[in-house]
């Protein structure tokens, strides 16, 4: 057991309210409850000592046939069951091959709640194979002490401050203490199989009843039923549908069912730079990432989904602004809580000493004008036309931008969410002149009341604005903040969300600007922090993000050969199960947080542009594909 893998070595499972991550050896590593935003039970990810974790590896034996630990001997290969979240580990030794079947059963009904349970299946399939079991958990990011009442050889309690977790096995799995925790082992043959399940529950809760086989079995069957059902209903039938269905099943995972909230990311303090002090905290739902997220949703015939964020996002306007007097704050937690304080954890050493760990988000109190432009671009994405133009509902999106008339002509922190101060940020402009013009376009198709004069001249202005102090002469290309020459890969969304036309020559020179500069072997950089200082120390790695938006927008100009060649190179870029962290370092390996569904929204839409090109290219061609791979 690797004290700290790779960040990219790990599986996602999740209940659609919380997840947890298992690493390509078996061991669980990361897991919040009750919430994806809660402390942790298990975070040796974030430190191997203190924070917790819950392994089931193999051994290989010795010359005595003794267990020599996982590594001696021990080959280990991690994959999903086709189009679920059931996660397959299996392990390669010398006197056989046995698996681990990791699952989080999935509620009836998305109602919040504390109790949380996660399956671990321990099969062999050929020869024999001794698995060894350890539980450690370490509640409250392993501040908190715990108890153990180990009841008996099949059942487990960890009593912590607020919280309890029982472990039960099924089989031959016999349970012991080691000191606060408890350890196993048994030995399958093949055609053999045992079972544990630990449930995570509020303090004072009734204990779960008692593990049966029949009850095992039915979850592992209602899991995998569960998940083959809803990416059933998914209407993408293009070129890349493996890599498509993963996206989605991820985003779906990382979406708090009880609100509709998605949160950015699993996990917290997982470093932009291995050793480096950019470590934040994504557990929480930024209406930036989740409003551009309806639309691949849409797209994909996923509208519950899209619309019950929507639906969040309408909560979030009634329960009125921000401290600051915005209509908005920047993010929430799931639930629409706006508090996020951010502390750092000392204790916590970090993924390979990249320190400090914080938990919350401070940039929660930053000023992001652009957000209200995605906001309304999320509310304008509806299937059902009542839902975004009830009157009251309508009311409230007038009132916004009605406040944005006022107020979008202001510095601010800018989507990058930089601690360097506030600037003129092209990109925050560029959504605004969004909200304008997608609030006109609801106003009009609806017969809505607003003050239409008045959002056309904003709306007008900020083009004006965006394309005198917006554009460098000296560069031949949109900048990130006016006065500057530095340039900005959110900016690869101008032609997306329509502010120019994908061929228009200000922006092909803007596109091979930023080829020049923020593209690396088809891998491209938010920007230069040299250039641009941001207020931390440190380098980053390219984003992922905008390396599949840099597709999109390749796709969208005609350059079919060199959008292709790209999505396929991103695409090598996954891990062993087609996840993708924040960021590729520079020798290709996976940084930031993990799973990021900015990535996996961005892959979604680069894939159906993409497809939408090379779709018409052969149409024009007569039938036949004529673009090169």
């Amino acid at each position: 057991m690797r004290p700290y893998p790779p960040i990219a070595e790990h599986g996602l499972i999740g209940d659609l309210q919380t997840c947890a991550l298992v690493s390509s050896e078996g061991v669980l590593d990361w897991f919040c409850s009750p919430r994806f935003d809660s402390p942790s039970v298990f975070a040796a990810l974030l430190d191997h000592e203190r924070g917790g974790y819950f392994a089931i590896t193999a051994d290989a034996p010795g010359p005595a046939g003794e267990g020599t630990g996982p590594k001696g001997g021990v080959t280990t290969r991690q994959l999903y069951l086709a189009d679920t979240a059931v996660l397959l580990t299996r392990f390669l030794t010398p006197e056989g091959v046995g698996e681990v079947v990791d699952l989080m059963p999935v509620p009836g009904e998305p109602t919040a709640t504390d109790r949380h349970e996660v399956v671990r299946y321990m099969r062999v399939v050929r020869g024999t194979v001794r698995f060894t079991l350890r539980c450690r958990p370490r509640f409250d990011y392993g501040r908190a002490p715990h108890a153990l009442t180990l009841e008996d050889a099949s059942a487990a309690r960890f009593e912590g401050p607020g919280v309890t977790a029982y472990l039960q096995s099924v089989g031959a799995v016999r349970l012991v203490a080691d000191g606060h925790d408890v350890r196993a082992t048994v030995t399958l043959d093949a055609g053999q199989k045992a079972a544990v399940l630990l449930t995570v529950a509020g303090a004072g809760g009734a204990p779960p009843a008692p593990a049966e086989p029949a009850a095992m079995a039915e979850r592992f069957t209602a899991a995998r039923r569960f998940w083959q059902g809803w990416i059933g209903r998914c209407s993408y039938r293009g070129r890349w549908q493996q890599m498509v269905n993963r996206s989605a099943i991820t985003l779906k995972l990382l979406t708090y069912a009880p609100s509709g909230g998605p949160v950015a990311a699993a996990t917290m303090g997982l470093p932009e730079q291995e050793g480096g002090e950019r470590n934040w905290d994504y557990r929480y739902t930024w209406v930036r990432d989740a409003s551009l997220s309806v639309r691949a949703m849409r797209d994909l015939g996923f509208t519950d989904e899209a619309d019950a964020f929507r639906g969040w996002l309408q909560q979030r306007l009634r329960d009125g602004g921000a401290p600051g007097g915005e209509p908005l704050q920047i993010m929430y937690r799931v639930d629409g809580d706006p508090y996020l304080t951010e502390e750092v954890l000392g204790h916590l050493e970090g993924w390979r000493r990249s320190a400090p760990v914080r938990a919350g988000n401070g940039a929660a109190d930053q000023l992001q004008l652009d957000i209200y432009g995605e906001a309304v671009y999320a509310l304008a994405q509806s299937g059902r036309t009542s839902d975004v133009v009830g009157y009251d509902a309508w009311k409230r999106a007038a009132g916004l931008l009605d406040w944005l008339s006022d107020h979008w002509d202001r510095p601010d922190e800018g989507i990058w969410e930089t601690r360097g101060g506030r600037k003129h940020f092209t990109y925050s402009r560029l959504m605004c002149w969004v909200a304008f013009d997608r609030g006109i376009r609801q106003a009009v198709a609806n017969a809505r009341p607003a003050d239409l004069p008045r959002w056309t001249a904003e709306r007008d202005a900020i083009m004006e604005q965006i394309m005198t102090r917006g554009w460098s002469a000296e560069r031949r290309a949109f900048v990130q903040h006016y006065d500057s020459t530095v340039l900005d890969a959110s900016l690869l969304l101008m032609p997306l969300v329509g502010f120019i036309a994908p061929k228009d020559p200000r922006w092909l020179s803007t596109l091979d600007a930023m080829d020049a500069e923020l593209v690396s072997d088809s891998l491209v950089y938010r920007y230069d922090p040299e250039a641009s200082p941001d207020g931390l120390q440190g380098t980053e790695g390219t984003f992922s993000f905008c390396s599949f938006l840099y597709v999109h927008a390749l796709a969208r100009a005609g350059r079919l050969d060199q959008a292709r060649y790209a999505f396929d190179k991103m695409l090598t870029y996954a891990n062993h199960v087609g996840l993708f962290a924040e960021e590729i370092g520079p020798t290709g390996e996976q940084l930031g947080n993990f799973p990021q569904a900015f990535t996996h929204l961005a892959l979604v839409t680069a894939a159906l542009a993409l497809d939408a090109a090379l779709d018409g290219a052969a149409g024009r061609a007569g039938g036949r594909d004529a673009v090169t791979p």
